[in-house]
């Protein structure tokens, strides 16, 4: 079959009004960027003209502004899910404009498959290199891609130079049987492979190619500051003390770790520490920091679902493919975050907790337990099933007017029976075999701001009698000061008679 080029305006004339697309990609790493960009232009002008024009958005995980930005300024969202991190989709999301659900990126795929959404009327991806008998390369992201192509109606390939056809075999896709037939997954090391270099279509539901030289939509790294460079260093420090006691394996063993600026700085940190072997990273993400630590030794190998990494990164691992592409492996986030797998290989995970509560509950999601960020993400996936769940973070956000550590979280992602450890800049809090009012002291001394430790303490204090000693009455009394006061530190507990 011969491939079919066609512009980006033309292949926005086969999305329609009401369908269900799903997109490529995983962060804003292998997203497809000019066709989004022309449906968020159609549905302009349909919009213009007094017509409707929404569309249902799947994608792996957060996108890149030419994708979600692009569609949420056009109104041209009808749905959304799971993972997203674009201003001005989150207001939409917030304003109620745009319904929202929040899933474990691992359970898509298969519940698309299971036909919980509805149809896939377009896929629309992006690739470095697509063969006339269906064999499409994906570049730097995979997230639902070969899902979303076997699912879809039509498919739209923006075929992206920027990224050489020689990363063919830098991809291990696959995808398992459903439900009563699914067998294990093998993986028993994150460089095994279990699936092909490419993903398998039916060339006939190419209905275009639209050729492409555009980068992705990153932002780069903010510098290390004091905070990340000290959780960087706390984490380093408990992993070193884990070796010494013997509850890790002294070969080490893989490691996750989360998105963005301290997820970057904190495996700097670990791969930077010569008291921790050389190990593997079983992923997500991979970052700039896993890259720099390969090309020291210290990383030995990486298996994620995207490459994640700055422009400048992306150019130096192209100029030397040859080291990287027997080091690095991408694979569908079915895989990447497959709890059977986490669980099986023992793998070490490093989330970003948005505020933890005193008794190990973390929220990952809402602001004051309303206000959606960003998503789940993967964090669940691994969290539960890791060998030891880590969670990081700064103790205060707006110049410590909030408090990272707060009487009960606004909103529940992550239970305490699923969080072992927490850390913070200002040190450790090991929650492993403690009771809750144990753990409620190891929060309090070990990691919150000095200056809210008197106020938690109180709170802890003032408890009804039981197991997990809250005050019903209280316990959101750190929010309720912020959205009157605009500072958690002026919580007031005479508000609050003891019980």
């Amino acid at each position: 079959m011969a491939l079919k080029f066609i512009t980006a305006q033309e292949a926005a004339e086969f999305v329609n009004d009401g369908d269900n697309v799903g997109f490529g990609g995983f962060t804003p790493a292998g997203c497809p960027k000019v066709v989004p960009h022309a449906i968020a232009e159609r549905a302009r002008k349909e919009h213009e003209a007094g017509r409707s024009f929404k569309i249902g958005v799947f994608t792996g995980a957060s996108t890149g502004d030419r994708l979600d930005g692009e569609l949420a300024r056009a109104n041209a969202v009808k749905f959304r899910t799971p993972y997203q991190s674009s201003k001005d989709l989150r207001k939409l999301i917030n304003d109620r404009e745009v319904q929202y659900f929040d899933l474990h990126l691992s359970m898509l795929a298969q519940e698309l498959r299971y036909g919980f959404y509805g149809p896939i009327n377009v896929a629309i991806i992006e690739a470095a290199d697509v063969t006339e008998d269906g064999e499409i390369v994906p570049t730097t992201g995979v997230g639902i891609l070969p899902t979303v192509c076997r699912l879809a109606d039509k498919i739209i390939v923006e075929l992206n130079a920027r990224h050489p056809k020689e990363i063919r075999g830098m991809h291990d896709i696959a995808e398992p049987l459903d439900p009563p037939h699914r067998r294990d997954m093998p993986v028993y090391k994150p460089s095994d492979r279990v699936g092909q270099p490419f993903v398998k279509v039916d060339p006939s539901k190419i209905v275009g190619i639209v050729k492409t030289d555009e980068p992705n939509d990153d932002k780069g790294f903010a510098p290390l500051d004091e905070t990340t460079l000290a959780i960087g260093h706390n984490v380093a420090k408990f992993l070193v003390s884990e070796l010494k006691a013997g509850r890790i394996p002294k070969e080490f063993l893989p490691l996750q770790s989360g998105v963005g600026n301290v997820a970057n700085a904190v495996l700097g940190a670990l791969g930077n520490d010569e008291n921790i072997p050389a190990f593997n990273v079983y992923t997500e993400v991979i970052q700039d920091a896993v890259i720099g630590l390969m090309k020291k030794g210290r990383v030995k190998f990486a298996s994620g679902c995207s490459l994640s990494v700055s422009r400048e990164t992306i150019l130096d691992i192209y100029k030397n493919l040859d080291f990287f592409k027997d080091k690095i492996l991408l694979r569908p986030e079915e895989y990447s975050n497959n709890p059977e797998i986490v669980r099986r290989m023992g793998v070490i995970t490093i989330n970003t907790a948005l505020e933890a509560d005193i008794f190990g509950n973390v929220n990952s999601t809402h602001v004051t337990g309303t206000k959606m960020m960003n998503g789940l993400g993967g964090s669940g996936d691994f969290t539960r099933n890791a060998y030891i769940s880590i969670f990081t973070t700064p103790s205060v956000a707006k110049e410590g007017k909030i408090s990272a550590f707060v009487p009960m979280v606004s909103h529940l992602d992550h239970s305490e029976h699923s969080v072992k450890v927490i850390i913070s800049e200002y040190g450790i809090a090991d929650l492993r075999g403690k009771s809750p009012i144990q753990k409620a002291h190891e929060i309090i001394e070990n990691c919150a701001h000095p200056d809210y430790r008197p106020l938690l303490r109180e709170y802890l204090e003032r408890g009804i009698k039981g197991h997990t000693p809250h005050d019903l009455d209280a316990c959101f009394a750190f929010h309720k000061a912020f959205m009157e006061n605009g500072d958690m530190k002026t919580v007031d507990w005479s508000k609050y008679p003891k019980k």
